[in-house]
């Protein structure tokens, strides 16, 4: 039995659930405040790369988990048309304040984007993360471009260091890298 692994880095912007029944977008969560979650589902239908109705043949109960955050080309540009006083601090600030905003058309005019990253629950099963991924992308859900799936551990620290020289360069901020086990 040959154990799999699958790495990408760890988006740092907030963490969310996307229900979806029969296909259909139905409620969108936070964490919250880490005891609490937050019901974020009409700011959540502001993102434009979220599907409300899924493609293909999905499961009738899905539940996908993942990353919202801003590009931070697109964080500096809403701190420039910000006054001093109303400046985010980072990108990841940001993207909490634009996902947690009580006036929809303020976060609407929020560039929020969604990386998949896990699975909740699910009406169908899925045995492995890439096999889960792959189904994701027929659905109309992106998962992060940057990733690896090896059995070789090696080839996971140099996927690190990879990661690791491209940081500064990459278009969104990280927390690292998260490497997990292929089979779910």
């Amino acid at each position: 039995f040959k154990v799999e692994y699958s790495a990408e880095p760890k988006i740092d912007g907030i963490s969310a659930s996307l229900i979806y029944k029969n296909g259909n977008f139905i409620t969108g969560l936070s964490r919250g405040d880490g005891k609490n979650g937050e019901n974020v589902t009409q700011n959540i239908t502001n993102i434009k790369n979220i599907p409300l109705k899924l493609k293909g043949s999905y499961p009738e109960l899905l539940e996908i988990r993942g990353e919202v955050f801003l590009t931070k080309s697109d964080f500096q540009k809403i701190n420039t048309t910000n006054e001093n006083q109303n400046k985010f601090s980072n990108p990841r600030n940001a993207a909490a304040g634009s996902l947690r905003q009580l006036d929809y058309n303020i976060s609407r005019s929020r560039p929020l984007k969604f990386l998949a990253h896990g699975m909740g629950k699910s009406s169908r099963k899925f045995f492995q993360f890439d096999k889960f991924y792959e189904n994701l992308e027929t659905f109309g859900i992106l998962r992060n471009p940057l990733n690896l799936k090896t059995a070789n551990l090696k080839l996971i620290y140099e996927f690190y260091k990879e990661v690791d020289n491209k940081r500064s360069s990459l278009d969104y901020d990280i927390d690292g890298l998260v490497v997990k086990l292929n089979n779910l």
